[in-house]
């Protein structure tokens, strides 16, 4: 995908720094057809074009983590292959899957993101937060593992050098079984939160996000019965009157109670591609248009869109994306890929969108 035009004049960095207000706007929902397969289908929103490409990670690959004051943190090798997106053409996930289902995702928090201390003595142990799903997917086969080597880190205030500043970031992590929790660093230290509706937006915490559902427990997608008021019958204004009330906006507390809803609510599917389908099909009402959202940085004004969406078969290996530029669903998968493979291998995901001719097809 090409960065825009207009965004090259407006440094990655500055762009972050305003993003202070709530313009980065991911949302994650899971959908878990009959076959057994669970999805995990994401958004990514920007002002600006991260220059995100598949990347494929392989195994047996040494690692080495970065620390708050610059010195070497972490060193781990790869047990298993993984493939997802990066940003900035680093060898970072922003999401991905490993080649035991496990995937794990990258949200923004501003805000909320808190990051651990790390003493001289922890340095062995210290991640950047950039750098914590690669470990993670590298490193562990389901959510139970996953939840105990984060447990086992320390993840510091590392600037990540292209954004140049330290992003605030929380993630989700969810396995072929089904489980998912979300990890949070908050005040120093890691929060973790069993996610039973497999769904993430932005802030605040998602402790806030699942007290706020409460809020809305009187919405239904059956359609509400005509109510009898004195000697008059009032009907329903046409279809979908049983979620009056549900939130429209693009805020990260709309957008979650969004998600939780339309991802419960699907009707089920029976199998994985159909779960892709209905996953993709859910979340365009979620994607965001150049426009929709803007915020002023520096007195330039920045306008978050979709950037690309995602959706990782957990039980099948299979990544599935689109983009801004390119509706069509691509697919990756990581069964046929070379889990041996020396070095780290890219996948351009640009290219634009394609109109097909039907017109010869008329009877």
């Amino acid at each position: 995908m090409q960065r825009p035009k207009s965004a090259l004049a407006i440094p990655l960095a500055f762009v972050l720094l305003a993003c202070a207000l709530p313009v980065l706007a991911c949302t994650g929902i899971t959908i878990r057809p009959r076959d057994g397969s669970v999805i995990f289908a994401r958004t990514l929103e920007f002002a600006v074009d991260i220059r995100s490409n598949v990347i494929v990670v392989p195994r047996g690959r040494d690692h080495v983590g970065a620390t708050p004051a610059g010195r070497p943190g972490l060193r781990w090798r790869s047990r298993y292959g993984s493939v997802g997106m990066n940003a900035c053409g680093q060898p970072v996930f922003v999401d991905g899957l490993n080649e035991k289902g496990l995937h794990v995702g990258l949200f923004y928090f501003p805000g909320y993101a808190g990051y651990q201390s790390i003493a001289a003595a922890e340095e062995d142990r210290a991640l950047a937060p950039h750098e914590l799903a690669g470990f993670l997917l590298g490193t562990c086969a389901n959510v139970g593992e996953a939840v105990e080597a984060a447990r086992d880190v320390r993840v510091g205030a590392v600037v990540f050098k292209e954004f140049g500043f330290v992003p605030p970031v929380h993630f989700i992590v969810n396995d072929a079984s089904g489980h998912a929790a979300v990890l949070e660093h908050v005040r120093g230290e890691l929060k973790v939160h069993r996610n039973p509706l497999g769904v993430l937006t932005n802030s605040p915490t998602f402790d806030w996000h699942m007290i706020n559902l409460s809020n809305y427990v009187n919405l239904t997608v059956s359609n509400v019965p005509p109510l009898d008021f004195d000697e008059m019958e009032l009907q329903a204004l046409g279809q979908g009157a049983g979620l009056l009330g549900l939130p429209g906006d693009f805020t990260p507390p709309s957008r979650f109670v969004r998600a939780a809803v339309f991802s419960r609510s699907a009707l089920p599917v029976d199998t994985a591609r159909e779960g892709v389908l209905q996953s993709f099909h859910i979340l365009n009402q979620f994607d965001i248009p150049k426009g929709a959202t803007r915020s002023v940085g520096k007195g330039k004004p920045l306008a978050d869109y979709t950037l690309w969406t995602a959706a990782s078969d957990l039980k099948n290996l299979r990544y599935y994306f689109r983009t801004f530029d390119n509706s069509r669903i691509r697919m990756i998968e990581l069964k046929t890929l070379d889990p041996d493979a020396k070095d780290v291998k890219t996948i351009p995901i640009g290219g634009e969108e394609r109109f097909e001719d039907v017109t010869g097809t008329a009877r």
